[in-house]
């Protein structure tokens, strides 16, 4: 496979399929640059080779339609400054304009496109519109883990166009590097740290996960209907009775696979979903009627700790409570530390999944972390173990 690295970029059009979608304020101003900033490296690269790159993206969900606020043009300018380099812009990502700009584009300059899902047939990965967006560059790279798990034009059909000119950004490179070094050939002891609302949304990571990992944490309002499917007793906690038949099939797995699987013991618990709820700590399967569990208690944080810290790599995904609420933040700051720690003394850590990447970046712990993925949903099915199209039409 062409990477990077040995491709030489002097003289090409490059089509990247990057992702800046990223959170404006009223003015237009870039609210969080982390996306931006990470597709730097590759840009950089293809104008240090002499190439010139045509930057395609969505922005939000404008749904097929022109949606001025969620124009890319702030973000160009906003990239600009990033880069250190004049950024032209397209006013359309196919048709007249966006023809004759990439035409005229010169080595060591930039062209973003304007907003791919401004058509309907992004989304719907339309051959002719790949087409149309494929005619601009002469060798394709896709740069875009948070969208790869999206069978789009932009990002799996496009593709097709370039069959013996395709790669992959320094982003991906490094995302799938990294969760390689978890789910590949990990350094042991590996454990995982699953958290977040649903088990439903964690079944098929858990039992992925499961034939992989030394130990697993489960946190978050997911832990309760595990111990609930134990006997224990919840109160008004986050529950999925649907899926106590699942948690108890996940636990009786664990326990065949030798597996440590920890649950919380304690919990912070409030008598309202609310950040000025009265508040107490019980034990996990003890929480009294009307009381739901928000946080993890101190017992719990020492145990998860503790596992955290005798490991030698360390995913985490999905925060232990209501992060978002000061009251219920203790948890989760705890194991965040707890992963720096590790990382610290010498544990390969990967954090990915939205709520676990904003704790980190919140809590001012990223540069702490070994790597910090950039892609929610993405990364979510491919711990799952199933193939992402974006990164599958590259490889093929």
């Amino acid at each position: 496979m062409l990477n990077m690295d040995t491709f030489d970029f002097k003289g090409k059009k490059a089509l990247v399929r990057v992702d800046l979608n990223v959170p404006l304020d009223a003015q237009g101003n870039v609210t969080d640059d982390n996306r931006t900033r990470a597709i730097v490296p590759t840009v950089k690269k293809i104008l240090g080779d002499g190439g010139s790159a045509i930057l395609m993206s969505h922005l939000g969900r404008p749904k097929g339609k022109v949606v001025p606020a969620m124009s890319l043009k702030p973000v160009a300018a906003h990239l600009e400054g990033l880069l250190g380099v004049p950024v032209l812009f397209a006013t359309d990502c196919v048709g007249p304009d966006a023809q004759q700009k990439a035409a005229a584009l010169k080595p060591g300059q930039v062209l973003v496109l304007e907003n791919l899902r401004f058509h309907p047939e992004e989304e719907a990965g339309d051959e002719a519109f790949s087409k149309a967006l494929a005619a601009l560059g002469d060798v394709y790279v896709n740069d875009a883990f948070g969208t790869a798990h999206r069978a789009h034009a932009s990002t799996t059909i496009v593709a097709r166009s370039f069959p013996t000119a395709k790669l992959f950004g320094y982003l991906i490179e490094n995302e799938l590097k990294s969760v390689g070094k978890v789910l590949g050939d990990p350094q042991r002891p590996l454990c995982a740290i699953v958290g977040g609302a649903k088990v439903s949304s964690k079944i098929e990571v858990l039992e992925n996960l499961l034939g992989k990992c030394d130990e697993v944490i489960i946190g978050g309002g997911m832990a309760f209907t595990f111990i609930k499917a134990q006997g224990g007793k919840v109160g008004a906690s986050l529950v999925e009775d649907d899926h106590i038949g699942t948690a108890q099939a996940i636990l009786q797995a664990a326990m065949d696979k030798g597996v440590q699987l920890h649950l919380p013991t304690d919990a912070v618990v409030a008598d309202a979903f609310a950040a000025n709820a009265s508040t107490d700590l019980c034990p996990a399967n003890a929480i009294p009627d009307g009381w739901m569990g928000l946080d993890i208690g101190p017992a719990t944080i020492k145990t998860f700790g503790d596992a955290i810290k005798r490991s030698r790599t360390i995913l985490w995904n999905g925060p232990m409570g209501v992060f978002e609420m000061p009251a219920f933040q203790k948890g989760t700051i705890a194991i965040a530390n707890a992963v720096a720690d590790a990382t610290a003394y010498g544990a390969f850590s990967l954090v990915g999944g939205g709520d676990s990447v904003a704790a980190v970046n919140q809590f001012k712990l990223a540069d702490k972390i070994s790597y910090v993925s950039t892609g929610g949903g993405a990364m979510l099915e491919y711990l799952e173990g199933k193939v992402l199209p974006g990164i599958a039409a590259v490889q093929e």
